[in-house]
């Protein structure tokens, strides 16, 4: 197989684990998804590839994690008001 960014035949498999954020502050309230793929390198450029799997793809299309899915639970806790503690 060749690297589709610079034709080199240098490429190697590796396990790999990545965490994938929503962009912007509204990405704070949104999971963070964790994907364990097998990643192809180029050795060459350092092209990666993977593949998210079909759990993980439909929270990334829906914002909200579905079941089985391996994700963060959505959004920071909520702030107090200084006038709530009291």
């Amino acid at each position: 197989m060749t690297c589709k960014r610079c034709r080199s035949d240098r490429q190697s498999v590796f396990n790999g684990e990545m965490a994938i954020h929503f962009r912007g502050l509204n990405g704070l309230d949104k999971p963070i998804v964790w994907v364990f793929q097998e990643i192809g390198v180029c050795l060459n450029c350092g092209f990666t590839e993977f593949t998210v799997p079909e759990r993980e793809l439909q929270t990334l299309l829906q914002g909200y994690p579905v079941k089985g899915a391996v994700a963060l639970p959505t959004g920071w806790p909520q702030r107090q008001d200084a006038s709530e503690l009291d």
